[in-house]
């Protein structure tokens, strides 16, 4: 656009003023600098076709025509032909090349046009100055653009890799981690045999856990994923959680109807109380009651998760967190934060309570947020 905007000014003015000596050359170049207009547009339209070739024309063209003036317009012009019609190259140098490429096409393009006038006024300085100032200006606008771009990219991908870490670290807590803990458990029951195996699988389990910690960091990522777009199919969370029931004396209240909630996010939350009663066999009991609460609030759910147990010991999630353990920090309070909900836990010695309050539907867009450390599994 700037460059239509300063051809029809070098057009109106030159057609007004009309003071050429050769006419039919000046007019010849005004007639390349119309065609360079379109030309220029189509090509730079494109990142690929911005190679140094066209550049190099581009601010050659520029040149050529300062070079001309004289000869169209006479020794003492006072005017050049293409009028400032040539800062949208400098402006093409510096978008290209940073603040170093504007600042040497515009040195060049005021040195010519200062040493092709027979006399220099002082507003051809001026005019000078502010074709450099321009070039430098804009390139370091642009090199500044370029590192930001490539900032947010880098700290995407960071993200996305970081939450990718995470989702892999919750799935080796739920899966692998946790068989690990229960054949050191059954083994140190057993004895023999089968508590140097309850052993051995202790030593993996304690060096996994540090592997995962290593790498995760065991921080959520500032960017969290959220589930539940749009076209998920629906679930019935009551109908999934009253399956929970499986668990030696588990309760389960559920209102009297459905409570519909996107496949992936009910799933989610499921996965999220199954790991709250995880906890409770641990560090409870297998026998141990516990009691599940599902609400249907409208806009949101809430599921309560309580047992009796002897409650969480102070600073014990702290602990857990420097040894990699990941029930906390992943499979409960990662799972719902990434759902854009909360997770709560009141605890002592009247027992544990968990709130895990998860919005229905993922908001369509939200803004990245840094997230707060989480605590971890007991």
């Amino acid at each position: 656009m700037l460059r239509f905007v300063v051809l029809g000014y070098a057009l109106l003015i030159n057609a007004y003023r009309n003071n050429f000596d050769r006419p039919a050359l000046a007019w010849t170049c005004l007639g390349v600098m119309v065609v360079a207009t379109v030309a220029a547009t189509f090509v730079y339209a494109a990142p690929e076709r911005r190679v140094p070739a066209v550049l190099v024309a581009d601010l050659g063209l520029a040149v050529g025509l300062l070079l001309i003036t004289p000869v169209a317009k006479g020794e003492w012009f006072h005017a050049t032909i293409p009028s400032y019609w040539i800062i949208a190259s400098v402006l093409a140098w510096s978008a290209r090349y940073g603040w170093r490429g504007g600042t040497a096409a515009g040195v060049l393009l005021a040195a010519v046009d200062l040493l092709t006038r027979a006399e220099v006024a002082q507003k051809d300085w001026g005019n000078a100055f502010l074709i450099v100032l321009a070039g430098s200006l804009m390139g370091f606008l642009c090199g500044s653009l370029k590192e930001m771009a490539a900032e947010r990219d880098r700290a995407q991908a960071e993200a996305a890799a970081a939450s990718e870490r995470v989702r892999l670290a919750r799935a080796v807590h739920d899966g692998v981690l946790q068989v690990l803990a229960l054949v050191q458990r059954r083994g140190a029951e057993l004895g023999g045999e089968a508590a140097e195996l309850g052993r051995l699988a202790g030593e993996q389990e304690q060096a996994l856990r540090t592997l995962i910690r290593t790498q995760s960091g065991v921080v959520a990522p500032p960017t969290a994923v959220r589930r539940g777009a749009p076209g998920q199919p629906p679930s019935d969370l009551a109908a999934a959680l009253g399956r929970l029931t499986a668990r030696e004396r588990t309760e389960v209240a559920l209102p009297a109807g459905t409570v519909e909630l996107p496949a992936d996010r009910a799933a989610e939350v499921v996965a999220a109380v199954r790991a709250c009663l995880d906890n409770v066999d641990r560090h409870v009991g297998e026998t141990a009651p516990a009691w599940v609460l599902l609400e249907d609030l409208g806009d949101h759910v809430e599921v309560t998760v309580r047992d009796e147990g002897p409650g969480i010991a102070p600073h014990r999630l702290a602990d857990a967190e420097r040894e990699g353990r990941l029930g906390v920090v992943q499979s409960i309070r990662g799972r719902i934060t990434d759902l854009g909900g909360t997770a709560e836990v009141d605890t002592g010695v009247h027992g544990t309570e968990w709130v895990l309050s998860v919005p229905r539907h993922a908001p369509a867009e939200e803004p990245a947020r840094d997230s707060a450390p989480a605590e971890e599994a007991r």
